[in-house]
């Protein structure tokens, strides 16, 4: 199990956010992020094959640090580590939800869209966020704006981010990498074409150096 000391902002540049509808499709969608240089990928909790795709990865695809996103009960972060998930990614906290989290073993990332959440997460003890959801909350000027009175807090923005804001965002020093979904086009996942999902996800890897803060 992934010690809660390791962070997820330092593993890419990008994280890919995946819905899957067919677990039968995970493992070769994670072997395809992987080879482009994306390990760590954020299953959403969204269809019924979420958790069943988050086993078959974990158990099959070495190279990756598969997590769960859209966490938002004490249940599904039990069932997430049971599954397999390595990290656990919420689109916002409650106290509930954040001790279930604190309690899983593993890192995670509540979501944030305010000061007022972040100072609170802050007093808890938690200084790596979720900004969610990006754009529609306030986007770079935003996080530039969060970044003074409250420099400790580290983020990973996701929401209305592809690869033309995606620098923008990596070049601010509060920033440790973003979430998306652009190297995960509708029509490749259609046609199972697992070969342009590895050249895209290998373009958003090669962000690392377009300013980007991750490690």
């Amino acid at each position: 199990m992934t010690s809660p000391t390791v962070s997820v902002l330092d593993l890419a540049p990008v994280v890919p956010v995946v819905v899957i509808e067919d677990a039968a499709d995970a493992v070769p969608l994670a072997r395809a992020l992987v080879a482009g240089g994306l390990p760590a990928i954020e299953v959403t909790l969204r269809t019924p094959a979420a958790l069943d795709a988050v086993r078959a990865i974990a158990a099959e695809v070495p190279g990756a640090m598969v997590g769960t996103g859209t966490v938002v009960t004490p249940e599904q972060v039990t069932a997430s580590v049971a599954a397999g998930a390595r990290f656990l990614v919420s689109p916002g906290w409650t106290d509930v939800l954040l001790d279930a989290m604190r309690a899983s073993g593993v890192p995670f990332l509540p979501g944030v869209s305010t000061a007022s959440e972040v100072v609170a997460l802050l007093e808890r003890g938690v200084r790596e966020m979720k900004f969610f959801p990006a754009q529609a909350a306030g986007g770079t000027a935003y996080l530039k704006s969060l970044a003074g009175p409250l420099p400790q807090a580290r983020f990973c923005p996701t929401g209305g981010i592809g690869p033309a804001n995606a620098p923008d965002y990596l070049s601010l020093p509060n920033v440790g990498c973003v979430g998306g979904t652009w190297m995960l086009p509708a029509d490749a996942l259609a046609a199972r074409d697992w070969a342009r999902v590895e050249e895209l996800a290998r373009a958003a890897a090669g962000l690392r150096d377009a300013g980007g803060t991750c490690r």
